[in-house]
């Protein structure tokens, strides 16, 4: 089993993260309504076993939390995969969410790059300050020294922008962590590292 478990303590942040690469279950509590749903989209659409627990600086806001948390999942991503051998390294997914469209695009590279091109209408969706969720794929970036490429179509509801974003996110991990049936032992690439 492609697995990782990484636990992570700051004075602003406790967190606990279990990620399987292929699985089903989820369970998260962060201490932020919107994210939990969101990570839940995430790990449901990607097929990933997902539990993450946070106790977070929330009296202060939710950056914090969600910042970290990102940067927690990108290095679980980076454990379970391994050296990457087999896998297809690639991965993209264009997802529709009524009125939302947004592409995700990911590159599992070790080379640490986010563009996010969300136009988000409203500040907050609950408890969730609307511009945590580019701050949450820089820190997936950061933790997982991967490329990931956000872009939104159409749309004109935050709470679809996002749910699109999180659940073609989910998408384009599973592609791109995915083992390659044509190559299952060979590096996805011409410099014999990644």
């Amino acid at each position: 089993m492609r697995e990782a478990t990484i636990a992570r303590r700051t004075t602003e942040t406790d967190i606990s993260l279990t990620l399987a690469l292929e699985g089903e279950q989820y369970a998260v509590d962060t201490g932020c309504g919107f994210l939990d749903h969101m990570l839940e989209l995430f790990a449901r659409h990607g097929g990933f076993g997902l539990t993450v627990t946070c106790k977070g600086d929330t009296r202060v806001d939710h950056h914090h939390t969600v910042e970290d948390i990102g940067i927690v999942l990108g290095q679980a991503f980076r454990q379970a995969l391994g050296d990457k051998r087999g896998i297809n390294r690639y991965g993209s997914f264009l997802l529709p969410m009524d009125e939302a469209l947004v592409l995700v695009a990911v590159d599992l590279s070790g080379r640490m790059t986010c563009c996010c091109e969300l136009s988000l209408p409203a500040q907050k969706v609950g408890d969730f300050d609307s511009e945590l969720a580019e701050e949450f794929f820089l820190g997936f970036c950061r933790g997982g020294e991967f490329t990931l490429h956000i872009k939104q179509l159409a749309g004109k509801n935050t709470h679809h922008i996002l749910e699109a974003a999180f659940k073609g996110f989910g998408r384009a991990m599973a592609i791109a962590a995915a083992m390659d049936s044509r190559r299952p032992d060979a590096l996805p690439s011409t410099k014999g590292v990644l």
